[in-house]
């Protein structure tokens, strides 16, 4: 075969690869987006157009954090810098859940995985996006039919089995003291029954305030999760204490709740998997970020704990991603497990904000 027949059997392969992978980025389902190392744009595909509203030649040649609310669209080169430099991804090659901006301005839940192209002279990265905004908001009708379902089991514990307990323990009572004068023996009986009665109704109420914690409505984050460790420590027998060194206040009802629950959660993981017997529970505020962490000192996670049945990960992954907080899940110094949540304050001054105008629009 003559050179010339093998350069354009050559340029004919070139031009099929070419041509399919065009075809594959017009047709994919997922948003992808190349950039160069500098974080400029060169391509997006219909996909991407979808989802963020912009036609290409409106993001093509300016920054990707043009699609990025705050924080990330400030801290976007500051991480791309620091992976040229170090070569430690926090995001290359890692996929997670992010937040992106439409071009009219609305702010939604994506999936984002990016990997890395090595050229010949340059660097490509290829990050390739889908909006989650609707298994989000299923996640989210899931998680509050949940919590409405552990308030009603609550309220039916201490409103209705509390109260036939106490019906129980009265009545233990009234017949003891008519059995003093016949059969002392049966009257201490009695006692003794009573006496369990009145256990059993003190572990029933502490059941019914871990299922609606009262106090996390009428007297926020900080109460409920001291009272948490307080519970624990009756129920389990477990050294569970409550650190906050200084005080941490806001309204919103919503994510106060999500954090308590991931912080239940981490509690009930630590004793019943990690077989833990001492467990502190912190809140703070560092920087702007509420955070909310749970260490203990228990047997800590298998190697592969992520793929564990049963410990909630996934649950407490999911609340934390309603309220666009951070979930970490390490171990703990010098063993057992830590469970740390953050949240930016500013992201909870603006679902305040959101909540308003929707209940005014309404």
């Amino acid at each position: 075969m003559s050179t010339r027949a093998k350069l354009a059997r050559t340029t004919a392969a070139l031009d099929d690869t070419e041509e399919r992978l065009r075809a594959i980025m017009e047709t994919a389902v997922e948003g992808i987006i190349t950039i160069d190392e500098r974080g400029i744009i060169e391509s997006m595909n219909p996909a991407a157009v979808k989802i963020f509203g912009y036609k290409p030649s409106e993001v093509i040649g300016k920054n990707v954090n043009v699609l990025m609310p705050s924080p990330y669209h400030e801290d976007h080169d500051k991480y791309l810098a620091n992976y040229l430099q170090t070569g430690v991804a926090r995001i290359i090659g890692i996929g997670r859940e992010v937040s992106g901006r439409r071009k009219d301005g609305t702010v939604f839940p994506m999936d984002l995985s990016v990997s890395e192209v090595q050229l010949a002279s340059r660097r490509l990265f290829t990050g390739f996006v889908r909006d989650i905004t609707d298994r989000k908001r299923l996640v989210k009708e899931i998680l509050e039919t949940s919590d409405r379902e552990q308030r009603r089991i609550g309220q039916d514990l201490h409103d209705g089995l509390c109260q036939q307990l106490a019906g129980i323990e009265l009545m233990s009572e009234v017949l003891e003291r008519s059995l003093q004068k016949t059969s002392r023996i049966h009257a201490d009986r009695l006692g003794e029954i009573a006496g369990h009665v009145r256990d059993a109704i003190s572990h029933t109420r502490s059941l019914a305030r871990g299922l609606s914690p009262v106090t996390l409505e009428s007297e926020g984050l900080m109460a409920a999760l001291h009272e948490l460790a307080t519970n624990t420590r009756k129920i389990f027998n477990v050294d569970c204490t409550f650190e906050c060194d200084r005080p941490v206040r806001f309204e919103d009802q919503v994510v106060a709740s999500q954090l308590f629950r991931i912080a239940q959660e981490a509690v009930s993981n630590g004793i019943r998997h990690g077989k833990a017997r001492q467990i502190v529970i912190r809140l703070k505020e560092q920087r702007g970020k509420i955070i909310v962490s749970v260490s203990d000192n228990g047997t800590g996670f298998p190697e592969k704990f992520s793929n564990q049945k049963g410990m909630g990960l996934r649950i407490m992954q999911s609340r934390s991603g309603l309220i666009g907080g951070t979930l970490i899940i390490d171990r703990a110094v010098p063993h057992g497990v830590r469970v740390m949540c953050s949240v930016w304050r500013k992201t909870i001054a603006k679902k305040q904000k959101d909540g308003h105008a929707k209940n005014k629009k309404n």
